[in-house]
């Protein structure tokens, strides 16, 4: 019986960076949580500490909505390494501080996500690892840089079997 389906032209590129990105974030959650974060909390961490930021601010940052980020921010000041503040500039708005130990805390998931980034990348023989980024931040700043509006929403990663 002949097979109906139609042939592929191209390479499933969706596969493809479903499947690595998926791959990354288990390693990059498993590492993170050696020291008790959640990628999220990481995020949050590293992104609150460059300047004075809002949840919302930070929350846009991160790909989060309003409820998965102040659970976040949750986490984050029962551990002891942030704290909801007034705004200096707003005093409407309140933005999230880190805390000294919260600090100590983003230098070293720093470190460790970008280890995580290291070994990804070195597990590509050397002459393809900045082609690699280069094309994708290509991809991501460009044509791949802005979601298309749908009626029905994306679907996250996908399995596939050979």
């Amino acid at each position: 019986m002949t097979s109906m389906a139609p042939g592929r032209t191209k390479p499933d590129l969706s596969f493809l960076l479903d499947r690595t990105s998926h791959v990354l974030r288990t390693r990059m959650t498993a590492a993170l949580a050696e020291i008790g974060l959640t990628p999220r909390m990481h995020c949050v961490l590293v992104h609150a500490l460059e300047e004075e930021r809002t949840q919302i601010q930070l929350a846009e940052i991160g790909d989060m909505d309003k409820t998965t980020m102040v659970v976040t921010v949750d986490a984050l000041e029962r551990a002891g390494l942030a704290e909801r503040r007034p705004s200096s500039k707003d005093r409407r708005a309140r933005i999230i501080a880190v805390t000294e130990e919260g600090a100590r805390v983003a230098a070293r998931s720093q470190e460790i996500a970008d280890g995580v980034h290291a070994a990804a990348l070195d597990s590509l023989p050397a002459d393809e690892r900045e082609v690699l980024v280069r094309a994708l931040t290509t991809l991501a700043e460009g044509h791949l840089g802005t979601p298309v509006e749908s009626p029905l929403p994306a679907r996250r990663v996908r399995q596939r079997t050979k």
